[in-house]
């Protein structure tokens, strides 16, 4: 897109360009941008809350004249204040809000034409794979599935046609961690996009663009919206050239994320780091529980000082987050510890405030081959728990219950 075409959208659409850099929020540390979002308050009337604002069409002034604002497919008021608030809480330039995290990923996927490759996280969420393979696998993309959190593993994978390397990091559910910054500089070489789902962590604990991603995927149903109550995705970019691309994209495509759920997760975000520094203080209590109990075999949490990736996890994080795997050491034992469990809740998502366990191998990974599963190590062994708000005393006791 040359830049007088590129001018002239940023001057009809509202936060076509991306956040501004000159915010006064921007000066403040996370924990005060969560709470005061990307605007602070709404300059008009003064409303700490953000408006929302339903009308899907916007008049103009006159015929050369532009508010901003034409049709809510691509852009209404209260989503671009979220849109402003998680680019803004991820380092990055400019982002957008989807109706669901596959909603996200699909529109990522509009970047590439057939015959490109990409090289993938073998250890990730179930309907990624699904995405992929079973949809995107027909429009002749390429997926190779790799070790990411082996350096080696994904050179080894590298071709011509390689445009992207797509990362979870911490991975799910086997909690791998990859480094973000060797992967950036091994992709900048090679021509490549480094795409990191931040979703496990949340900008709280993790900001990808500060080590070299050029773009960032979430889940926002999951910590972002924090209830269990919103589905949502995000898409953040970290270069100006992807702006026109998305924007396409998004006003093509449409799947965007209504303006009620817009408004629902920026009174979310506010808690953001109240919820996962006490999610992550749960977390340990529990991890310090599963490692000491007889029936377990192993457990996986990226804070555990036993964890393979701690020291990379503690250059590109400030924090461990609320997700823990285990394995049984019979996996027997699984079906009555979900039948036994009387306060954590068997369900299959994650980033709530209850407390949930997940069987992934018949849940959130039944998608994916067993031979992938079996490579990666998601068997008939393997629960994954990802912890809430709740008094920790009472999920150690539940846990012990059902354990015993």
């Amino acid at each position: 897109m040359d830049e007088s075409n590129f001018e002239k959208l940023a001057s009809m659409v509202k936060g076509f360009t991306g956040i501004e850099k000159d915010r006064v929020s921007l000066g403040y540390r996370p924990g005060t941008q969560l709470v005061r979002g990307y605007s602070g308050i709404e300059r008009e009337t003064g409303a700490i809350s953000a408006p929302i604002y339903l009308s899907v069409p916007y008049v103009h002034p006159s015929f050369d004249e532009s508010t901003g604002f034409g049709y809510a497919r691509y852009g209404t008021p209260t989503r671009l204040e979220l849109e402003n608030t998680i680019a803004m809480l991820e380092h990055g330039l400019k982002a957008w809000a989807f109706s669901s995290g596959m909603a996200a990923i699909s529109i990522l996927l509009k970047l590439f034409v057939p015959g490109d490759h990409i090289i993938v996280s073998n250890d990730l969420y179930g309907g990624t794979y699904r995405l992929f393979t079973t949809i995107y696998g027909r429009y002749g993309l390429v997926f190779t599935y790799a070790d990411t959190s082996n350096l080696e593993d994904v050179k080894k994978e590298l071709r011509r046609e390689t445009k992207a390397v797509f990362i979870e990091t911490p991975s799910n559910p086997m909690m791998n961690v990859t480094d973000i910054k060797a992967v950036a500089e091994l992709c900048k070489n090679n021509n490549a996009l480094t795409i990191v789902d931040n979703t496990l962590l949340s900008p709280y604990f993790q900001r990808p663009i500060d080590f070299g991603a050029d773009i960032v995927i979430h889940s926002g149903t999951k910590y972002l919206g924090g209830h269990n109550d919103i589905m949502s995705g995000f898409i953040v970019i970290a270069d100006k050239t992807l702006i026109e691309p998305f924007f396409t994209f998004t006003m093509s495509e449409g799947g965007v994320l209504p303006p009620f759920d817009c408004w629902l997760t920026l009174r979310s975000l506010k808690t953001l780091g109240l919820r996962m520094e006490k999610q992550q203080e749960n977390a340990l209590g529990m991890v310090d529980f599963l490692k000491n109990h007889k029936k377990v075999e192993k457990v996986f949490y990226v804070g555990d000082r036993d964890h393979p990736g701690l020291e990379i996890s503690r250059r590109q994080t400030s924090g461990s987050g609320g997700m823990i795997s285990f394995y049984l050491k019979d996996k027997e034992d699984a079906r009555g510890i979900i039948n036994k469990l009387k306060l954590i809740l068997f369900a299959e998502s994650l980033g709530g405030t209850e407390t949930l366990l997940t069987y992934p191998v018949v849940q959130t990974h039944g998608a994916i081959p067993e031979e992938l599963r079996s490579i990666v190590g998601v068997n008939e062994k393997l629960l994954r728990i990802s912890a809430g708000v709740e008094d920790p005393a009472d999920l150690i006791e539940d846990l012990d219950q059902a354990f015993t």
